[in-house]
């Protein structure tokens, strides 16, 4: 078959799909992307302009509709060139979030489209307004309508599309839903996998060094804020660091902004350290910045408690890969974690927005060993059951089965 894969950062979340098509020797790989360094064995990139910032005078609101737009220009060339050199794709399958997809139909109007879904966003109810420690002006509300634009566009056009959680689902309009499937995303089970020999040595981990006699509590993110409950984090430390003398703590992520809104000054991770300050043993307390993917499993293969935190948005995939590992998880009593985890089941759930509950549970998870083992062990079942990578690309082909056999 020939597959033409669009998403602006390649591969997205394309990857294991375009590793199993690409080892079965059988397909015609392209994958139209901005310019990247990254590779894969059996996939030709072809790589469109990088869009142009918006004109100055565009209304704050509408800029990231004009980038959009300018990025559906550039990808519709690309796919214009391609068909001038004879590719005719059996399917398109890419990502709506950044407006890459809005003109293939008209370069390729017989073929089928399948497009990834991740997120409507709501004035109320989700994560807009679900933090009180940031309260949004009546004046924003209608930058988060403005949001839609590319996700309404995209509901409207030819294409079925899909989306990785009945979460994430559940946030897009009743009359939309029908035509989005619900494909659950899958884990490398082999590579996220318990190795409890890392807590009979000592290790070095992201630059530090951890005995086996010390408890390592671990909170992993792309970029350190409050979406991600970086400010909770910080503040359940200090309870956490006083029951807990034999405890170290390692925070890996970066300082730039993935959701949300940046501080009015420097970095969030900086805002939190100025409010504990005096409040931390910073001894026990180590950033290891962003660290590549081995360091980042054997973070959690290393971990005696491992805190995820989310406001009411896209689960993060170090859920899963967390939950793959057999971590003993701590999560946030939110909508899209409560989809992984069940509490006292699965791992512990706390109210995101009170730091001392979130404590109170690392602790009993550090107390509590019979529990602990309980729950990794209950984890890592749940991952093997819900999260193999062969039933991810077995449910990912039939769909692309089902969206060719509809036909455009």
């Amino acid at each position: 078959m020939r597959y033409l894969f669009v998403h602006q950062n390649f591969p997205g979340q394309f990857l294991h799909l375009l590793r199993h098509l690409a080892a079965q020797e059988q397909h015609d790989l392209l994958f139209v992307t901005e310019n990247r360094p990254n590779t894969l064995p059996g996939v030709r990139k072809v790589v469109h302009g990088l869009p142009q910032p918006p004109a100055k005078n565009t209304h704050r609101d509408a800029r990231d509709f004009e980038l959009a737009m300018i990025r559906a220009d550039g990808v519709a060339r690309a796919a214009n060139s391609i068909k001038s050199l004879g590719f005719m794709p059996d399917i398109i399958i890419g990502h709506h979030g950044w407006g890459e997809l809005l003109s293939l139909q008209d370069v390729w109007p017989q073929t089928p489209l399948l497009g990834y879904h991740e997120y409507y966003y709501h004035e109320t109810g989700l994560d807009v307004g679900f933090d009180p420690e940031f309260p949004l002006e009546p004046s924003e509300l209608a930058r988060v309508r403005a949001k839609n634009a590319v996700n309404l566009l995209a509901l409207t056009n030819p294409g079925h599309g899909f989306t990785p959680t009945h979460f994430q689902h559940s946030t897009y309009p009743a009359w939309s839903r029908d035509n989005i499937d619900v494909l659950h995303e899958g884990v490398n089970l082999d590579v996220c996998a318990p190795n409890p020999k890392l807590r009979s040595r000592t290790v070095s981990l992201g630059g530090y060094r951890i005995d086996p006699a010390e408890k390592l509590v671990t909170f992993v993110v792309r970029d350190l804020e409050p979406y991600r409950g970086f400010h909770i984090m910080m503040r359940a430390l200090p309870r956490i660091l006083a029951a807990r003398p034999d405890a170290r703590v390692i925070l890996v992520g970066g300082d730039l902004v993935s959701y949300g809104a940046r501080p009015k000054q420097g970095t969030w991770r900086q805002k939190m350290l100025d409010e504990m300050e005096g409040k931390l043993d910073m001894s026990r307390v180590h950033f290891t910045g962003r660290v590549t993917y081995e360091t980042y499993v054997k973070i959690l293969q290393r971990s005696d408690v491992h805190i995820y935190l989310t406001y009411p948005f896209v689960a993060s995939w170090s859920l899963r890969e967390a939950m793959s590992t057999g971590c003993a998880l701590v999560g946030s009593d939110t909508a899209p974690v409560r989809e992984f985890l069940t509490h006292r089941k699965t791992g512990l759930l706390a109210p995101f927005l009170e730091p001392d509950r979130v404590a109170d549970a690392a602790l009993t998870l550090l107390e509590d060993d019979a529990l602990n083992k309980r729950l990794r062990r209950a984890a890592r079942t749940w991952a093997e059951k819900n999260l193999a990578m062969p039933d991810y690309i077995a449910g990912y082909e039939a769909l692309i089965k089902k969206v060719i056999a509809a036909g455009p």
